[in-house]
This record gives structure tokens, sequence and C-alpha cells, in this order.
């Protein structure tokens, strides 16, 4: 009986126990803090800029045979505009640039200079946005001058049409502002230099391969 006692007691105890620790306040889960919602960074809109880097090239004096690399640095302006269409993105490019491309060779014994003193670039781009960042590839007519010259003879220059063809990667870095980095290939064609300049009659060739850095800020 004793026994019998005993056991009800403890068991009294124990549901009692378990009663108590229901009644006690559950501890709360701190409140997850909703992700903070960024919209999708869209291209469109006009933008303007700046730009510089180098180049390197080739010039061909056809009567005289000769050939040379031309090399040199060069600094403008941009202006453009995009358009998104999804994640793709067709944009208008154009741009003006101070040149300082150059470089000379042997025309029959005496010094012969190419150089090119400006250069513009009318293109269209087509990229493709992930999100604030886009490739593309660009291409169009590019034009600059041909300054031809002979030592001691004189020089022409003659302002060329040509093309351009190239792709670059641009990037968002702060609110409105980007970051490209571009490759453009651009031939100027053949631009004419008579006898009286340049000792003979013949063409005057300039291609160049054109990398430069820029900032835009878009509107």
């Amino acid at each position: 009986m004793k026994r019998l006692v005993l056991a009800s007691l403890g068991a009294l105890a124990l549901m009692m126990g378990s009663a108590n620790a229901a009644d006690l306040p559950r501890r709360q889960a701190m409140p997850m803090k909703a992700p903070m919602y960024e919209a999708p960074y869209n291209w469109t809109g006009f933008y303007i800029g700046i730009n510089g880097g180098g180049g390197w090239g080739h010039s061909n004096w056809d009567a005289y045979g000769t050939g040379f690399n031309t090399s040199g640095a060069l600094v403008g302006g941009t202006i453009g505009y995009n358009y998104q269409m999804g994640q793709v993105v067709f944009g208008l490019e154009g741009d003006g640039d101070w040149s300082d491309l150059r470089g000379s060779g042997s025309c029959g014994g005496v010094s012969c200079e190419t150089r090119n003193n400006w250069l513009a670039t009318a293109r269209g781009r087509l990229g493709y946005s992930f999100g604030r960042v886009m490739p593309y590839i660009t291409g169009g007519g590019a034009f600059g001058d041909i300054k031809s010259s002979l030592a001691g003879v004189g020089s022409e220059t003659t302002t060329r049409a040509g093309w351009t063809l190239g792709g670059g990667i641009e990037a968002n870095i702060a609110g409105p502002w980007s970051a490209k980095l571009e490759y453009l290939y651009v031939d100027l064609g053949k631009a004419g230099c008579d006898a009286i300049a340049c000792g003979v009659a013949t063409d005057v060739s300039s291609t160049n391969n054109i990398v430069r850095a820029g900032v835009n800020y878009r509107f």
C-alpha cells in the first residue's frame, strides 16, 4: 500500500511539472528582415561621355612600294542612345577624337610620314545586358584625315571616309555613370597625294587598331 501511494504521488508530481512547462511563454523567433528590392537595371536613354586610349596600325605608299607601322594616342568625346528590349540593347553612338596616330619610313631614300590628326565614328551597337554589365559589338562609318608628308618636298592632307568594326564591354559603376573598354578596327582607305607634295603621285593608305576606355553619363 505504501509503495502504491508513493508511486501515485510521483506520477502526480511529474504531471504537474509537465503542465507548468506547457504554461510557460514560448520563445518567439526573431523576425526575418525582408530582402531589399532592387529594380532591374535598364540601359535605355541618351548619354554623353569622354574616351581616350591608343592605337597601332599600318600605312602603305603604293608608288614607292613602301609600308611602315603607325601608332599613337587619341582622346575625345562620345554621344549616344540605347534602347533595351528584354536583355537585348540596341544603340547608336558617335564620337570625335583628337588623334596622334603616325609613322614613317623610307620612300626612295627620303623619309615619308603618314599621320592621322582627327578621327570620328558613327556606329550602331548591339549589346546583351547581364544587369549592370553589357558586352557589345559595334560597327559603322569612320571618318578622319590622312596627312602624307615627304621630307624636303611637301605634304598633303585628305579627309577620308571608311569603316570600323569592333566590340567592347560597358558596366554601370554608380548611379547614371558607366565605364567601358572597347576595341575598334578602323580602315580609312587610301588618300591620293600628288607629285608636288609626295615626289610622285601615289596612294597612301591608313588602317589602325584602336583600344580605348571611356566614361559615360546617362540621362
